[in-house]
Order: structure tokens, then sequence, then C-alpha cells
């Protein structure tokens, strides 16, 4: 008998521990809680704080931009941005161009040179304004596709060969049309601005 009571002290003792351990976990399942709790509600706050934070940056920003879409300029700053003087463009093209030169490779960077040196850039305003205007090159073009494919149906069609200078004939017939029409035009409607 002497043996059977340590072994129901056991017992009790056993369950006397897991009582406690019982306890001690749902004190700490507690406090977890707790904690979680509390890091969520901080979370939220400070969440709801940055969108607060980011509303008022927005409206902010907003309210700038409104501002300086309605402000006129001062006078001061009318005359500054005035007109473009020619040293200034000379200035602006030559900033531009080292620029653009820095992107290219030597050979590249010569052709640049010699294509926006004085004299072939005046020689091809010339010619741009003159011989080679957009409405006579495009008269020019469409006269010539035209003219020469209607000169091929007919020569195969009567069976007779093309010199082979359809195409300029064509070409220069279109282009003096295209000349003259933007001769008449100026005429009428006068220089363009």
């Amino acid at each position: 008998m002497v043996e059977k009571q340590p072994a129901s002290l056991d017992l009790s003792e056993k369950t006397a521990d897991a009582e406690q351990f019982g306890e001690l976990a749902h004190e700490r399942h507690e406090a977890i809680k707790n904690a979680l709790e509390n890091a969520e509600r901080q979370h939220k706050e400070h969440h709801s704080s940055e969108r607060e934070i980011l509303a008022k940056a927005k409206d902010l920003a907003d309210q700038a931009e409104e501002a300086a879409h309605d402000r006129q300029p001062a006078p001061a700053e009318r005359r500054r941005t005035g007109p473009i003087h020619k040293k200034q463009l000379a200035e602006s093209f030559k900033s531009q161009m080292k620029y653009a030169e820095s992107e290219m490779n030597t050979s590249e960077r010569i052709l640049s040179r010699f294509l926006h040196s004085k004299p072939v850039e005046k020689s091809a305003d010339a010619l741009g304004s003159t011989v080679a205007r957009p409405n006579a090159m495009l008269s020019g073009s469409i006269a010539a596709f035209v003219g020469v494919t209607a000169l091929y149906f007919i020569a195969k069609y009567y069976g007779f060969q093309l010199s082979g200078s359809e195409t300029i004939v064509t070409f220069v017939i279109g282009w003096i049309i295209g000349l003259l029409y933007d001769y008449f035009a100026v005429m009428i409607r006068g220089h363009k601005k």
C-alpha cells in the first residue's frame, strides 16, 4: 500500500502541473493576443495617418499647380521671354550640335559638319525655297508614277518599246505643274505667314 500512495501523489502532481501549464499557456495566449491587437491598432493608425498625409500633399500639389497655371507673368518676365535674337539662336544651335555630335562616331561627325556648314546650308535653303519646293516635288513624283504607268500599259497594248526618258519627262511636267500651283496660290492668297 505504501507503494500506491506515491503513485497517486505522482498523478495528482502531474494534473496540478498540467493545470499550471494550461494556465500559463492561457496567460501567454492572452498576452500574445493583446500584443497582436495593439500592433494591428498601431499599424492601422499609422496607415491612416499616412493616407491623411498623402491626401494633404496631393491637395497642396493640386493647389500649387492651379496657382501656377492661373498666375500671370510679371511685366519683367514677359519682356525677358521676348523674341529670340540671332545671337541666342546661334548659341542654341551650337550647343545642340555639340550634343548631337557627341553621340556620333567620327565619320558621322565629319558628314554632319559638312552638311551644316554655312555654304551648304545656304544653298540647300535656296534650292528648297525655289526649285525643290514640296508641292513641286510631290506633284512631279505623282505625275511620274501615273504617267509612266499609263505609258507602260499603252506601250504594251500597242506593242512599242519605251525609250527610258519617260520617267524624267513626266516628272518635269508634274514638277512644273507644282511650281505653277505654288505661284498662283501665292498670287491669290498672298505670302505665307
